[in-house]
């Protein structure tokens, strides 16, 4: 309908502009065939308005007729829409009461359920109830009874499958370990000599003792001060005794001594002369020893500062071996076994070579060896693999690597060796007895005998209160706490023993 009116005004508005020309075309024209002119012209323009009126309409009518086809359209898609919704609105209805009558059925089910359960936990309680009657036992007692049953009749066999067990890894890892072992030990047959720290200087003549020690105790005591060692000057004949914790010192004080000796001049500035040279000597023996040691062992990469504690080594004995001597016989050992194993071979001699590092430091820094040797190789950049293999060569630290096991093993084999390490008798008795009383602190045990030297603790078991899987584990814990608390060297074995005797009378 707007496109018709806007067609009825266009047709209108052409319509005003041709009587508007024509007029001016009238006005215009003076001739005297002006009107006939203007009445054509006139005749023109209305035919023309009339042609636009007419397209106009024709327009509009199109128009109106398109726009009703789309209503028509447009009322069909909705029609169809509410449709579908009608249908899906069915569906969802019907869902619905689907869903509501399973429920309802799940409900009757868990209804039947708590009715079985109910009539089942009736029956089972009927059931124990007339099973404690006949066999006049509660339920609790029945189960400490099957319990014991069973244990018992499976602790025979346990016992015998631990001991299976036990015998074939010890079998196999055994003979693995010997065959490296023994190779290792056969290319290495070095001779151990026992070197102790030398406490005591020789005197050619007991006359000397006066003059060391000199006018009112002079030269003594500028010795002393001078080396840090206490000189001990008694009745024992042709000796003086150095007395220091610090092996450097004493070693320091001997060579002193020695030179003062041989010189014959013995005055407090000479002592302090003597004692400046002595340093220096030992200084460049430590250096020397260290670097003897690093080209013996073939170990490279070591700082300069851990190469003179290394050194220093030489004037340190632990049970009367030399350490310095069992370090490089360690290293010598450790590459052997490392390379037989598929282990780092330089990572284990650096570690073995430098295990006891911390022995040369022990008497300034308190605490274990390894703890210190583990510290001092970590403050100087060593690996951190030597590190812990240093720290791991006693048994209170894990070892997690082959190169760490393969220190704790040499230390083991060095320090096994016959005659490798000496003891005093006193040590001796009291190690022995450490041994056998840590075994009486355990329960059941009878008696127990440190034999072997101590490489063995034999330990008799009352049978009555300990069985075999017990004994089993008695070994084992006393074999921990040895390993805890006391100091020994070498292996020690533990041997439980447990016998059994029937006695019968015949009458």
């Amino acid at each position: 309908m707007f496109i018709l009116v806007l067609s009825l005004i266009g047709a209108s508005l052409v319509g005003g502009a041709a009587a508007v020309t024509y007029t001016t075309y009238t006005n215009r024209l003076h001739s005297k065939s002006a009107g006939d002119k203007a009445s054509k012209v006139l005749a023109d323009a209305q035919i023309a308005a009339k042609e636009i009126t007419l397209e106009a309409k024709t327009e509009a009518l199109r128009v109106a007729e398109g726009s009703k086809r789309e209503e028509r359209e447009r009322r069909a898609g909705i029609t169809q829409t509410e449709q579908q919704l009608l249908t899906r609105q069915s569906s969802l209805d019907q869902k619905l009461e689907e869903l509501d009558r399973r429920s309802e059925k799940q409900r009757k089910h868990e209804a039947d359920l708590d009715s079985l359960k109910d009539e089942l936990r009736e029956i089972r309680t009927k059931q124990q109830e007339n099973l404690e009657k006949i066999a006049k036992l509660s339920k609790d007692e029945a189960k400490d009874k099957l319990l014991k049953m069973t244990e018992r009749d499976i602790k025979a066999d346990l016992v015998k499958l631990i001991e299976k067990l036990q015998t074939e890894a010890k079998e196999q890892a055994e003979d693995n370990a010997k065959m490296i072992i023994v190779s290792a030990m056969e290319r290495m047959a070095s001779d151990q000599t026992a070197e102790r720290t030398i406490t005591t200087v020789p005197l050619p003549s007991d006359e000397l003792k006066g003059r060391v020690i000199g006018k009112e105790g002079r030269n003594i005591q500028a010795l002393e001060r001078a080396t840090g060692v206490d000189v001990i000057i008694d009745e024992t004949p042709g000796a003086i005794v150095l007395s220091s914790f610090d092996p450097m010192r004493r070693q320091v004080a001997r060579v002193a001594l020695e030179k003062l000796l041989a010189d014959g001049r013995i005055h407090p500035a000479r002592i302090e002369e003597v004692v400046e040279k002595a340093k220096s000597e030992i200084d460049r023996t430590v250096k020397e020893a260290g670097e003897q040691a690093l080209k013996e062992t073939g170990v490279v990469g070591v700082p300069i500062e851990m190469v003179k504690l290394l050194g220093q080594l030489k004037f340190r004995t632990s049970f009367s071996q030399n350490v310095l001597k069992h370090s490089v016989e360690m290293a010598n050992l450790a590459g052997m076994i490392a390379g037989d194993i598929g282990a780092d071979i330089r990572i284990s001699k650096t570690a073995t070579l430098l295990h006891d590092i911390g022995k040369a430091v022990t008497h300034e820094i308190e605490g274990g060896h390894h703890h210190i040797g583990a510290d001092l190789a970590q403050k100087y950049g060593m690996e951190e693999a030597i590190v812990h293999a240093i720290n791991a060569h006693h048994d209170d630290v894990e070892a997690t690597t082959p190169e760490a096991l393969v220190v704790r093993v040499c230390d083991a084999l060095s320090a096994g060796r016959p005659g490798a390490r000496g003891d005093t008798l006193e040590n001796y008795a009291k190690r022995m007895t450490e041994l056998e009383n840590l075994a009486n602190s355990f329960p059941g045990v009878s008696k127990s005998y440190a034999i072997s030297a101590g490489r063995e603790i034999r330990i008799i078991v009352e049978p009555e209160h300990v069985d075999d899987l017990q004994a089993i584990k008695m070994a084992r814990d006393i074999a921990t706490k040895v390993e805890a608390t006391l100091k020994y060297p070498g292996v020690i074995k533990v041997n439980v023993v447990r016998e059994t005797r029937a006695i019968e009378f015949a009458k």
